[in-house]
This record gives C-alpha cells, structure tokens and sequence, in this order.
C-alpha cells in the first residue's frame, strides 16, 4: 500500500430535502439510495447491519464511536449485510476485541456497501426526528451535491415498497429443537433473523423456516402446532397474501405468534390498518409495556410502519376477540396484539419488536415460552 492509497476519499451525503454532509468514504467507495433511519443502540452494529429488517434503509449509528469490537464470524443475524447504507461519527481505528477477525470497515467493503463517516450524526439525527425518514444518497463519485440529489429524487421510496421477496429464504429449512421436540412450528420467513428459530429450539420446538410464498396447504402439510411470522423489510400493505394465509391458519384453529413485520401482518388479516411512523423506532432501548401483566419492558425495535388499532377497546373479529397486548410508553404505538377465542383462551398473539434480543436486552424472551403455552392450550382442547 502506498502513501495514495491512505488519503481519504471524500464522500457526501444528501437528503432528498436538500440537506447535505460532507464527510469521508467509510467501507466500500461508490454510490448508493435508501431510506435514511436512525438506530439508537449503543452495540450490537454486527447484528444489526445483517437484519434483512434493514433492506434498502441508510442506517445512521447515534452512538458515536462504531466498529470498536471488529467483525466476528458467529453474530451474523443472516447471511450477508443488508443495510444500504452506514453513517458513523468516528470510526474505530483498531478493533479491540479477542472474537474480531477483521474490521468492520474491511467487511463493509468486501460486501460492497457503501457509508460515509466523519459526519455530525447528532445534527442528521435531530433532523430526522424534526423532518421525519426521507429518501437519502451517499457517494464518493458524485460529489455535487444537486446532481446527487436529483438521483435522490429518483430512487424508490418505503411507502408501498414490497420487499419481501428480496430476503425471503428460497428452500425451506429445519432447525431442530433442543432435547425433546414438544411442538411443531412453521415459520414464514419475510426476513427472519438466525436467533429467532434458535430461540424457539431452546422451548423444544422444531422450526420448520419456509419461503414468504407458501400456501395455507404447504403449511398445513407440515402439521404444525403453530404458525410463526417474522419481521422483515418494507410496507406492510403490500403484504396481501401472507395476510390471506394468517386468515386461512386462524380459520383452521392453527395458533400464531408474530413479530414486528409479522406483527403488522397479523394486525392486517384481523380487519386493522397500518401506517408509517415519521421516523420509527430503531434501537434496542426502547420502554414497551406488556399490558396483560403491567410489566415494563426494555425492547429491541425496527420497525417504521405500526398497527392502527384500538388502544383502550376490544375489537370482535371472525376468529374472536382482539386487545392491544403491548404498547410504547414513548409514545403510545402499537406494540402488540392479543386474539382470545370464545372459550377465552388464547389463540394467537403478537409483538412489534424483537423478543430474541439479538442484539439487545433479554426482557422479552419469556414470549417465546408463551408461544408454547398457547400451542400447549389450544392443543389441550383440539
């Protein structure tokens, strides 16, 4: 390596209202458009930049020294990186950590994905929080920034995008459970995270992770005690037909558990709405109140669309009644939903965050042995 080789490449980033930052290239060189969010969590970037909840978003880190701990090759939550995008203030130099293997920096350039660093993250973040997410550019080759911003203008936006068959998996998949194999689980794969199905192995269930565009026969073929539906990219009313499928399981008596972009889908085939948040809730810090028992909860979140629904009523639908389980005590979205049938037990339920807490806090694993309480429920009476 030559001393040309060590300057740095400059690199700017612009939003599709007009504002910019210069800063400089961090990971691969290039150019590249999404939708710029932020994520509020302290650690676990790893797991983060390989959640395929990320496709197509810039993701801007508000902990403002990244990459300090390296890339390791056993926290990956998918197979590769799946963020458009990385905006960081200071980068690690050295990783420091005994389970690195390379750099972070060295990883997002061997997968090609394109940041920008040494910009002020706090004042993008304020302008996000007061604007809301918008569409954003980042470019080491185009350095003008109204040319770049016309390329802005040009690239797709969240709202109605269906992204789903982007990450979903091609083949389905078994991950076994742990000891003796108690329940039978379908997972529908919208970008499902590898710790979600480990999680559930661990409470002797037997995963069994199938593409996004199975049918109710698929599923049904496989003789599940329950239907699982994961989180995932994109606008949740583009999901027609993983709604329909939801319907047809509930119609069959078939338990359901969902999470995040499950969560929306849920809320969907039981007769709700769902709209897109201004900025979202990206991090793993964020109070949930899981209101059947009062307990606040400290939750890992992605998500930038919610469930429209009733806080405070109890809404009757074909398949019965339906509360809202879980909400953020931020600011009173939607985070959960229960479904009770007419014998009063529950048939399915759902969180619109990230109970495997990969990464992120443990409060909200006890959902995963729920889970297994209403299949073990429904079970006992079929």
């Amino acid at each position: 390596m030559n001393a040309q080789d060590l300057r740095p490449v400059p690199a700017i980033l612009v939003l599709e209202d007009g504002r910019s930052f210069i800063g400089r290239s961090f990971g691969a060189t290039g150019e590249t458009f999404g939708e710029a969010v932020f994520t509020t969590g302290m650690s676990g970037y790893q797991e983060t930049l390989t959640d395929p909840s990320y496709h197509r978003q810039v993701v801007i880190a508000t902990a403002p020294h990244i990459g300090n701990t390296g890339w390791n090759d056993e926290d990956d939550e998918s197979g590769r990186i799946w963020v458009a995008g990385y905006v960081v203030r200071d980068p690690s130099r050295i990783p420091s950590s005994w389970r690195s293997v390379r750099s972070l920096d060295d990883e997002l350039r061997a997968q090609g994905v394109v940041g920008i660093s040494d910009v002020d993250t706090r004042a993008l973040t304020r302008h996000l929080r007061d604007r809301g997410a918008m569409r954003v550019g980042i470019s080491t080759e185009t350095l003008d920034e109204a040319a770049l911003l016309e390329k802005v203008l040009a690239s797709p936006q969240m709202e109605g995008a269906d992204l789903v068959g982007d990450v979903t998996v091609s083949e389905p998949y078994t991950v076994p459970a742990e000891g003796e194999s108690q329940y039978t689980v379908v997972a529908l794969d919208l970008g499902i995270k590898s710790m979600t199905p480990k999680q559930m192995a661990k409470h002797h269930m037997t995963v069994h992770v199938v593409p996004a565009t199975s049918t109710i026969d698929d599923v049904m073929a496989l003789r599940p005690d329950g239907l699982f539906l994961s989180n995932g990219p994109g606008d949740p009313a583009t999901a027609d037909v993983q709604a329909e499928l939801v319907r047809e399981a509930l119609s069959r008596g078939v338990p359901f558990f969902g999470i995040c972009f499950g969560n929306q889908i849920f809320g969907r085939a039981l007769g709700f709405g769902t709209y897109k948040l201004k900025y979202g809730h990206r991090g793993i810090n964020q109070p949930v109140q899981d209101r059947t028992t009062g307990k606040v909860e400290i939750t890992a979140h992605n998500h930038g669309f919610a469930v429209d629904a009733p806080v405070d009523e109890e809404t009757s639908t074909p398949y019965g009644r339906v509360t809202v389980s879980h909400v953020c005590l931020n600011d009173s979205v939607v985070e959960g939903l229960e479904l009770t049938g007419d014998d009063g037990r529950v048939r399915g339920f759902s969180v619109q965050y990230h109970p495997e807490a990969a990464a992120g806090p443990h409060d909200a694993a006890y959902l995963f042995q729920r889970f297994a309480d209403v299949m073990a429920g429904v079970r006992g009476v079929a």
